[in-house]
């Protein structure tokens, strides 16, 4: 969808009350996709299957999610965007209520891949929202706001999850999140502007945008870092359990401090990257790639290994406020395209990351899923140095946002 995204197709009297709103729905969105990593054994006792079964449900999710993504922006093209906002909001509702409700597995699974069409719908359109209702120099203040619903839901969900599954079991667990999507519902039908569509679409929008190299070689590198974070991230549990040696209640406050760490860093990122783009874009995923070698030599240390995994968290959490930052840069008129297509390929770097981190783990050792972790994220980088290069050279300097024009590379 070709559209110039400017002050006249967004008049709101409270442009940060509608990104506040929006974050809601991405800590309400990031809670319900992870929910069951926590609830795996009383979902499956429950509904007589196995824990592999039960473990689908993030499968499923982010199938649809990618699905989603690809296609959605192009169905609904030519209606409002906070119309289809507050649809998607409505689906993750009706997928609470379907979850928590189901009398049997398929019923289960069809409220995960609900779920799914919310993740992928909403935040294929996220970033382009954003750029239509917030002033351009406040674009990356506001994506870094966008994520921070993110990463309270990484900090809680998991640990909540298990608590509430506890005490009042998993179905409880779940339901809770369906009042807060309704608020979140409320509260989008409030404040958020009319953003009219309108314009033509395809689904082969998003595809054609790589034809533009520097957006290629961006994408190319984000693909390359989620699949360098998940790589890793995905198999902390059992490497603090079983290399570092930590009891639970010690690995649970250092996971705890790894979300913090991450709140604290995308709450300062939307000002670095004002003047400072791609020295993140380039400089984080570099930094990331030698903590993961570090990690392996370090990791029967205690302490080092705790502060290396909180200076982790830091550096990974503000990432997607970068790269969501880049593109309204780099694809200012066609966000909704780039949008999708950023979605469909960090849903499918999570998946590739972790399971092939999954076969060397179980192949090769613990260690393994680092160093390939290392090796996707320097990969990262480099590309990045590309990527912003090419950007650079076309717009002419890595100025703030807003400076620079509107043009696309």
């Amino acid at each position: 969808m070709d559209t110039t995204y400017d002050s006249r197709t967004a008049e709101t009297r409270s442009p940060w009350g509608a990104v506040i709103c929006m974050s809601l729905m991405t800590f309400t969105l990031v809670a319900s996709e992870f929910m069951p990593v926590s609830l795996l054994t009383p979902i499956a006792e429950d509904l007589a299957i196995t824990e592999g079964q039960a473990g689908m449900a993030i499968a499923v999710s982010g199938f649809f999610a990618v699905v989603t993504s690809l296609f959605s922006n192009a169905l609904l093209a030519r209606l409002d965007r906070r119309t289809v906002v507050l649809g998607y909001t409505a689906v993750l509702v009706i997928s609470g209520i379907a979850v928590a409700f189901a009398p049997n597995y398929l019923i289960f699974m069809v409220g995960r891949a609900l779920i799914g069409v919310s993740v992928g719908g909403f935040w294929s359109l996220a970033t382009a929202i954003v750029a239509r209702i917030v002033a351009g120099p406040d674009v990356p203040k506001a994506l870094a706001m966008l994520q921070g619903g993110t990463a309270l839901a990484a900090v809680i969900a998991a640990p909540l999850g298990s608590f509430l599954g506890g005490l009042i079991g998993w179905r409880g667990a779940f339901f809770i999140l369906v009042p807060v999507g309704v608020a979140a519902f409320v509260w989008q039908a409030l404040v958020l502007p009319r953003m009219p569509g309108g314009g033509t679409a395809s689904t082969g929008a998003a595809f054609r945008l790589l034809a533009n190299r520097t957006f290629a070689l961006g994408m190319a590198a984000m693909t390359l870092f989620f699949a360098g974070q998940f790589a890793l991230s995905t198999y902390l549990r059992p490497f603090l359990e079983v290399v570092t040696a930590l009891h639970v209640n010690t690995l649970s406050l250092v996971l705890l401090g790894i979300g913090l760490a991450g709140l604290a860093g995308t709450s300062l990122i939307g000002f670095l990257l004002r003047a400072h783009l791609s020295a993140v874009l380039v400089a984080f995923p570099a930094a990331l790639a030698a903590i993961a070698l570090l990690l392996i030599g370090l990791g029967p240390v205690a302490i080092a290994t705790t502060g290396l995994l909180m200076l982790w968290g830091f550096l990974t959490t503000p990432i997607p406020v970068a790269w969501g930052t880049w593109m309204t840069r780099v694809v200012p008129d066609q966000l909704e395209a780039g949008g999708g297509l950023q979605v469909a390929l960090i849903q499918f770097a999570i998946t590739f990351g972790a399971f092939s981190g999954g076969l060397l783990f179980d192949g090769a050792g613990w260690w393994s899923p680092f160093a390939l972790g290392a090796l996707f994220l320097l990969g990262s980088a480099i590309v990045a140095v590309a990527a912003t290069g090419a950007r650079q050279q076309t717009s002419g300097a890595d100025l703030p946002f807003g400076i620079e024009g509107n043009a696309t590379c």
